[in-house]
């Protein structure tokens, strides 16, 4: 059984990952930082069904937390497989309004997280000559979002990563993959009215707004063998929003 990392995983697109994953028989490690009830309901859930799962406490964009997190991952099954880099924050803010503050826990949060964690994982990854990396992104990162320009640049170093990374590791069996949603129905649209949300499934080609079970099954496919000669992508999932 293979061991899988899910970071930011107590909610929407997380959750949606980890439910996937344990169905397919990963034992998974579902990461949170404050949602405790979520996760830990998360977890119940999966394991009434039969499935393995586990929560891990850490705030992934402190590199001391990081490092303790996968210390309780390497004391459980030795150290993970799969590492899906999913816990990232946003934004909405004119660009001459960020802050000093807002721009660093952006970049901590969405970029800086997944270099802690690809560091802290790919030891035990590059022993065993094998691994799957599969980070997060936005089409903002692909091709840069009004009033969003901190979260963009993070979304845009995640992509630079995916790509320097996977060329350095590809001899140790190592794959390193990017998803770069569009606009998925999960609390950061809980801001927008309906009417917003209508106008936004209009612009989308496919006439829909995406869901997190469209995310988690494209990182599934980016785990498993079927996939061993893709690396180094980015991978759209937007209904067509970015071509």
């Amino acid at each position: 059984m293979k061991n899988a990392l899910i970071t930011g995983a107590s909610r929407g697109i997380g959750a949606s990952i980890s439910r996937l994953f344990a169905e397919a028989g990963y034992n998974v490690f579902i990461n949170y930082r404050s949602s405790d009830d979520a996760a830990k309901n998360l977890s119940e859930k999966i394991k009434a069904s039969g499935y393995k799962a586990q929560t891990i406490r850490a705030d992934v964009s402190d590199p001391d937390e990081v490092k303790r997190m996968f210390s309780i991952i390497a004391e459980s099954c030795g150290g993970i497989d799969i590492l899906v880099n999913n816990a990232g924050i946003a934004q909405t803010k004119l660009f001459t309004d960020i802050t000093d503050d807002d721009w660093n826990k952006i970049l901590a949060c969405d970029l800086s997280s997944v270099f802690y964690c690809c560091r802290e994982a790919l030891p035990y990854m590059i022993r065993q000559k094998y691994g799957r990396i599969i980070n997060i992104s936005s089409m903002w990162g692909q091709v840069g979002g009004s009033c969003e320009v901190h979260y963009s640049a993070a979304k845009a170093g995640v992509m630079g990563l995916t790509k320097a990374l996977a060329a350095e590791e590809g001899l140790s069996g190592i794959t390193v993959n990017c998803i770069a949603p569009g606009v998925i129905r999960t609390d950061m649209l809980s801001g927008y009215s309906e009417e917003d949300l209508k106008a936004l499934a209009e612009e989308t080609p496919v006439g829909k707004l995406g869901t997190p079970e469209d995310i988690a099954r494209t990182a599934l496919f980016l785990a498993k063998e079927d996939s061993s000669f893709i690396t180094g992508q980015v991978i759209g999932v937007n209904g067509g929003f970015v071509m």
